[in-house]
């Protein structure tokens, strides 16, 4: 009889990993990313893998290859506490925007001196208190910064927001470690939120041009047409999400601010995938155009 392996002899045996098995079922190997997506797409197809499992590879993907301007937050759409006013005046804006963190200005300038976190204004009412004091120091970060080099610091750093500047030193954004996880995983909701009629047009104040309402992306065009009084067509699309998508000719970001006829468009929510929401503005005073159409 053939003798028996000893434990101590399976013990030094190296472990295969299932990447290792991965690798060896897969023949042949893949000579560039393209290949591997492209197997990536077959497996799941055949069910080896579900949509959800390849759209976060595929954000992984995109994370190595974007920087922080694809994604950033603009200045123009940036709140920040100006230190200088005082906190009765602007802590009601930070408890409806629900955010954790908010860059600090002094005055008109638009220098950033620190990061305010909004669990520190919990004592604002005692004597003595001062918001320049509980600032915490801000990072600034240039546009072309990778985003995989990104999120390896705000783990290293136990840092969540970072301030984006140009190459002439000027802000040019924001941006936090929620927006680069959102690349792969997707949009991510906290419990601030929009839940109530998220799946329904929300007429809104008007504007400064007219009157406005906030859209879901999945609205079907003839709901989007008959509420607004449009008439925009696309026969390759079914819903506003993808007729904007088609305009652009990309995955528009959350920031985006664009103009399809009369109408204004601004993209409150969007990942790397897809757009979930949009804000809509009539221009009253414009006339009555052609319907448009793709």
């Amino acid at each position: 009889m053939p003798e028996r392996p000893e434990p101590w002899q399976n013990a030094t045996k190296p472990a295969v990993s299932l990447l290792d098995r991965l690798a060896a079922f897969i023949s042949p190997e893949p000579d560039s990313r393209t290949e591997l997506l492209e197997i990536l797409h077959d497996a799941q197809e055949r069910k080896l893998i579900d949509s959800e499992c390849l759209s976060m590879i595929e954000g992984v993907f995109k994370v190595f290859e974007s920087a922080v301007r694809d994604i950033m937050v603009p200045r123009s759409q940036m709140y920040v506490i100006d230190i200088t006013r005082p906190i009765d005046e602007w802590i009601g804006n930070v408890i409806e925007n629900g955010h954790s963190r908010y860059p600090a200005v002094e005055g008109e300038t638009d220098e950033v001196i620190g990061i305010l976190h909004a669990k520190d204004l919990l004592h604002y009412h005692e004597e003595g208190f001062s918001v320049r004091e509980i600032l915490h120091p801000a990072v600034f970060i240039p546009e072309s910064k990778r985003l995989n080099v990104l999120l390896r610091d705000f783990r290293n750093n136990h840092n969540h927001m970072a301030i984006v500047i140009d190459e002439f030193g000027s802000i040019s954004g924001l941006v936090t470690i929620e927006d680069v996880l959102e690349q792969i995983v997707g949009d991510i909701e906290d419990e601030f939120d929009e839940e109530e009629d998220e799946d329904k047009i929300v007429p809104l104040k008007a504007g400064t041009n007219g009157p406005r309402w906030r859209i879901p992306a999945l609205t079907e065009m003839e709901d989007f047409n008959k509420t607004l009084g449009t008439g925009l067509e696309d026969n390759r699309v079914d819903t506003i999400g993808g007729f904007v998508a088609n305009h652009l000719g990309r995955v528009p970001h959350k920031g985006d601010t664009f103009d399809i006829g009369d109408l204004h468009f601004e993209v409150l929510r969007a990942d790397a995938r897809q757009l979930h929401t949009l804000l809509v503005e009539k221009n009253a005073a414009m006339q009555e155009k052609n319907p448009v159409t793709l």
